[in-house]
């Protein structure tokens, strides 16, 4: 039986110092890409699938799939045809593929909303970060393939290789980490990313790959996905619909921020904070009221239900709306956010008194760890996009809250939330949660989904003062009104105590988040 010849690996001292060193660089370049493609992939469809397990699971799991695939690709294209123009072929070609995502990532994670958030997220990460991510991994095993020279090398070769695209991987994660995502737009980090490859890329062809490869075939491919990426780097920075202003577009370690101002049909604007496509707050410059029901309830049950408030903590920041009605009640205000990209924002456009508050940049739960002070009131409003962070929602976290609160004082968490049976697991769990620390709980609803726990050791937990409708916005006055009026009461049979150990909100929640951010997302299409 004939078998078709392999063509033998170049040699090691068939190829130039300098050309060896440019592999080396390579591999350093693709590590560092694919790191920041793993990361970034996900904070991409964070506006549209949100930021749960779920997503980082599905785009961990396609990133492992890809290289796997990859490396077995490489593995067997180097024994074919050891050619590194092919190699350089496939860098190019995975550049160009991301330049493509910057373009289809919309269109693509709208088509996903359609399918639960497991799935949905799983289609979404495959279509647009497989085929790249393979194409990267190629890398590794047909460079110690061409590096090799003989088989008593290919320890130190392998080794070579794998700590040069590590260390390119370690750089990569730094970068995303802490300069790429706080300081730029996730496209524009995307087409960057692309861009380098690109260059890298062309650098084989124009230096050593002769005429091998036509220069004008590889400038076309450059010039094309170029185009594309830019393209789709200007249609993100486009407002969700052509009559909103958008005021502020930024990206930040938890999330983009975005600040509309959106007209209204009674006449005006209300101008809307967004975090990753999700409404925060909503906001009338004119009057300088909230158009948000969650706000009056935060600030309207906290006053109501405590004897009085003196000092105040807010863990959460949002736009500064409760903290600077807490400060115009005359009260001494804490306030604890982990997202300093908010805090100019806060500032410049909400009217916030950011100066007359006791800021803190940090962790909540950090905070209350090792606070020594007391409270009357602490009002607990953090929010990663869809959902509070569980590790504030457990026996544990309220047990370190109710350490700093005054005997009468008072925890007023807002969350989102449903009572129907099989909706109902985080509710219910909340409710048990908390009085499993707290002598009472008390629960105020509104009809757009919010809810608001309030937790007290007071022996009969009832409003102390009257609530006042005055100063509340007519657009929301009717919800505020209707959710003061009356206490909701939670299923005794669902949902179970949180805690750090065992906390699966996240998942028997699911199918409520993922309709709450298919119903957010879509307004903004």
């Amino acid at each position: 039986m004939r078998t078709k010849p392999v063509r033998p690996a170049a040699p090691t001292a068939d190829l130039s110092a300098g050309l060896r060193q440019y592999l080396y660089f390579t591999a350093a370049i693709t590590g560092m890409v694919i790191m920041i493609v793993e990361i970034l992939g996900a904070k991409m469809l964070a506006p549209y699938v949100g930021t749960s397990h779920f997503v980082w699971t599905a785009q961990i799991a396609v990133t492992l799939m890809a290289l796997a695939t990859g490396y077995y690709a490489g593995g067997r294209l180097v024994d074919r045809t050891p050619q590194l123009g092919r190699l350089y072929g496939a860098i190019l070609a995975a550049a160009i593929y991301l330049c493509l995502t910057v373009l289809i990532v919309k269109p693509v994670a709208f088509w996903c909303l359609n399918f639960r958030l497991a799935l949905g997220s799983l289609l979404a990460s495959t279509v647009l970060f497989f085929v790249p991510l393979a194409l990267l991994a190629m890398v590794g095993p047909f460079f110690v393939r061409m590096l090799t020279l003989s088989v008593n090398k290919v320890g130190g070769n392998v080794g070579r290789l794998t700590s040069i695209g590590t260390l390119g991987s370690f750089l990569g994660t730094i970068l995303i980490g802490y300069v790429l995502i706080p300081f730029l737009p996730n496209s524009l980090t995307m087409f960057l990313s692309a861009g380098l490859l690109m260059l890298v890329s062309a650098g084989y062809f124009f230096r050593w790959n002769g005429k091998q490869t036509p220069v004008a075939a590889v400038l076309l491919a450059m010039i094309a996905g170029l185009t594309t990426g830019s393209v789709g780097v200007a249609e993100d920075n486009q407002p969700p619909k052509p009559e909103m202003a958008t005021l502020f577009r930024g990206n930040s370690n938890f999330g983009q921020l975005l600040v509309l101002d959106v007209p209204q049909v009674s006449g005006g604007v209300h101008r809307v904070y967004l975090n990753d496509f999700l409404v925060q707050d909503s906001y009338d410059p004119a009057t300088k009221q909230s158009a948000a029901a969650f706000t009056y309830l935060l600030h309207g049950l906290a006053r109501a239900y405590a004897p009085k408030i003196d000092d105040a903590l807010c863990i959460g920041l949002g736009v500064g709306i409760v903290p600077g009605e807490l400060l115009r009640d005359g009260a001494r205000v804490d306030v604890v956010e982990i997202n300093p990209a908010v805090v100019p924002v806060a500032k410049k456009l909400f009217d916030c008194p950011i100066d007359k508050l006791n800021l803190t940049i940090g962790d909540g739960r950090q905070f209350v760890n090792s606070c020594t002070k007391k409270y009357d009131a602490v009002i607990l409003d953090a929010f990663l996009g869809d959902s509070s962070p569980s590790h504030l929602m457990t026996r544990e976290a309220f047990s370190a809250i109710h350490g700093v609160l005054n005997s009468n004082g008072v925890l007023v968490i807002n969350t989102f939330g449903h009572f129907e049976r099989g909706h109902d697991f985080l509710t219910g769990s909340l409710d048990k949660t908390l009085k499993s620390v707290f002598r009472n709980v008390r629960i105020h609803a509104t009809s757009r989904g919010n809810v608001a726990f309030v937790a007290s050791d007071q022996p009969d937990l009832k409003l102390a003062r009257p609530a006042s409708f005055a100063d509340v916005h007519p657009d929301c006055r009717d919800d505020v009104e209707t959710a003061f009026a009356d206490t909701a009461e939670t299923d005794p049979h669902s949902g179970i105590v949180l805690t750090d150990d065992y906390n699966p909100s996240e998942f028997y929640d699911a199918r409520n988040r993922e309709e709450l951010r298919r119903l957010l997302a879509r307004s903004m299409q």
